[in-house]
């Protein structure tokens, strides 16, 4: 049913995990990285053409910490997790600025 792919290797004394094709199907590439009892997601979409007239590359990243990922339960009359903190805003421009480069010069499709 699930086209799932899985590929280990060690990484200094621990084992990093890298595992495909079982979640966020719809995306246009998505993979679970985990290291010891740590766990990321990383997906990507973009866009299969250029919109006309545009100049520049645009690329978006969305970096979320998510509270209950760590046992915690944001308390109040809000439940759900608020808009990014600073911190996780600083993390999302040091992922995007490292990756910008690595684009195929003249890729101006739309990257979230």
């Amino acid at each position: 049913m699930f086209n799932v792919t899985t590929k280990s290797m060690q990484w200094g004394e621990e084992t990093l995990t890298l595992e495909t094709g079982k979640i966020a199907r719809q995306a246009d590439g998505s993979v679970i990285a985990t290291l010891g009892e740590t766990s990321v997601m990383a997906n990507v979409t973009f866009a299969r053409q250029q919109k006309p007239g545009q100049d520049f590359f645009p690329l978006t990243v969305h970096y979320q910490e998510k509270y209950y990922a760590a046992g915690k339960v944001p308390g109040g009359f809000f439940k759900r997790e608020a808009r990014p903190t600073e911190k996780e805003t600083l993390t999302a421009r040091l992922i995007d600025r490292p990756i910008r480069p690595l684009f195929v010069p003249g890729f101006k499709n739309e990257v979230l």
